[in-house]
């Protein structure tokens, strides 16, 4: 079948075929922007349920489907390069001879498996419609070819795994306190969520299949996302290493120099610069995020030693057992997920004494929080405080927070109050993030 043919059935088979049914998120797209709408974010978060979303909602105000047009790049039938692209006008072109294409709605789904793909939505937008939506799977693709090709044309949206307010939604747990038999429903489901993680598809698969599906993902990412896309090939091996050594640093500073000493004690021949650019493609990807030293110096900021986090609690206990057994690093890594994922401007404060995470807000003061799985311990408790109190009041404040696997109370110190309650009580305090 010629490649026409191929976007003519592509493009009539999602047409009569009924719009598959969604769970809405907490984040939704605008339908009528007059701008290129993209989202981006890691593989399987659901990026191509909000463009349905959308769909759904063009539908319910009286659209016509004959005037929308949705591509999943990812088909197997396709394997177009950008000479091809046009030939997705042409088909529709030919199935609607009458059809109006500046009240037409595009939607490109893995767009970035294409290369020069940015020219032809340039196109699309100047010339034939204002209604563009693309997703895919990698920042830096998105938020750079788009800014420079469309030149402020474009709004940007990302999408995450569930955060646990989602998580909740979408296991159909009410997130009440009262009465009990409800805070007791929504604490179970919170070791469920530090432990498995928020990838949608896998929220009510059993262990064993929930493992292996997590392991598929990382997979795809690594060789799809990251091996093919910027052709590393010739450092899987390297690569494999290098992520199971950033998995070991999860809350903790990251020495590029000290794995490159690693690499070099065991015998591999890696370049220090090949690995920053590894650690950048793996933030590109989605898969880590950095986490940058406090200080008000922004030009300090950008250059200070940074932690590193994982986008997903599931995926990386899924690839790392090690991760998996260590509750301190599951509950500070889904603080920092969940801090990420509401937009949040986050820091650490490191001088003398620690503090994991201090959230700058544009109204109000900023907060502080530190991540302590178990504060039984005296000399643990006296390090999370003494880093905590160091912390607000170098910032002036009055108060901090204490987040813990199960633990609750509040003490007043040195003039600080500090709170200490549970993860799943935390997390609920957070304003919904939408659009």
């Amino acid at each position: 079948m010629v490649k026409k043919e191929v976007f003519k059935e592509i493009i009539r088979s999602f047409q009569t075929r009924p719009v598959p049914p969604v769970k809405k998120r907490f984040i939704s797209v605008p339908l009528d922007s007059g701008k290129v709408v993209a989202v981006s974010g890691v593989r399987r978060s659901g990026k191509t349920f909000l463009l349905l979303d959308a769909v759904s909602r063009l539908l319910a105000r009286g659209a016509d489907i004959r005037g929308i047009i949705y591509v999943n790049f990812e088909d197997e039938r396709l394997e177009a390069g950008r000479d091809d692209l046009d030939l997705i006008l042409q088909a529709y072109g030919e199935l609607y001879p009458d059809a109006d294409l500046s009240k037409s709605y595009f939607f490109f789904d893995e767009i970035q498996n294409v290369e020069g793909w940015e020219k032809f939505v340039r196109r699309v937008y100047d010339s034939v419609s204002k209604n563009v939506f693309l997703t895919g799977s990698n920042s830096k693709l998105l938020s750079t070819d788009i800014s420079t090709s469309l030149r402020g044309r474009n709004l940007t949206y990302e999408v995450y795994p569930l955060s646990f307010r989602e998580y909740l939604s979408f296991s159909g747990t009410a997130a009440e306190m009262y009465p009990a038999a409800s805070r007791n429903r929504v604490a179970a489901k919170s070791e469920e969520y530090l432990r498995a993680g928020g990838f949608p598809e896998v929220l009510s698969m059993e262990e064993g299949l929930r493992v292996k599906t997590l392991q598929e993902y990382f997979n795809v990412m690594l060789f799809k996302d990251l091996i093919e896309r910027y052709e590393r090939k010739p450092h899987a091996h390297l690569l494999k290493y290098f992520i199971k050594r950033l998995l070991a640093c999860i809350s903790t500073p990251v020495s590029v120099h000290k794995i490159y000493n690693e690499l070099h004690s065991q015998g591999y021949k890696a370049d220090k610069n090949l690995l920053y650019e590894l650690l950048e493609e793996l933030r590109a990807i989605y898969f880590f995020f950095p986490l940058k030293k406090y200080n008000e110096s922004l030009i300090k900021r950008e250059g200070s030693e940074k932690k590193i986090y994982v986008v997903d609690n599931g995926l990386a206990t899924s690839v790392s057992f090690g991760f998996s057994e260590d509750r301190g690093k599951l509950l500070e890594n889904a603080v920092f997920t969940e801090l990420h994922t509401a937009g949040s401007e986050i820091y650490y404060i490191k001088g003398g004494s620690e503090c994991d995470f201090v959230r700058l807000n544009e109204q109000g003061p900023p907060e502080v929080f530190q991540a302590a799985c178990d504060l039984t311990s005296p000399s643990t408790k006296k390090r999370e405080f003494s880093g905590l109190i160091k912390a607000c009041k170098s910032l002036n404040l009055a108060a901090g927070k204490i987040v813990t696997w199960s633990e609750e109370y509040e003490e007043r110190l040195d003039g600080v109050t500090v709170r200490a309650l549970p993860f799943y009580k935390w997390a609920l305090e957070f304003p919904i993030r939408s659009h």
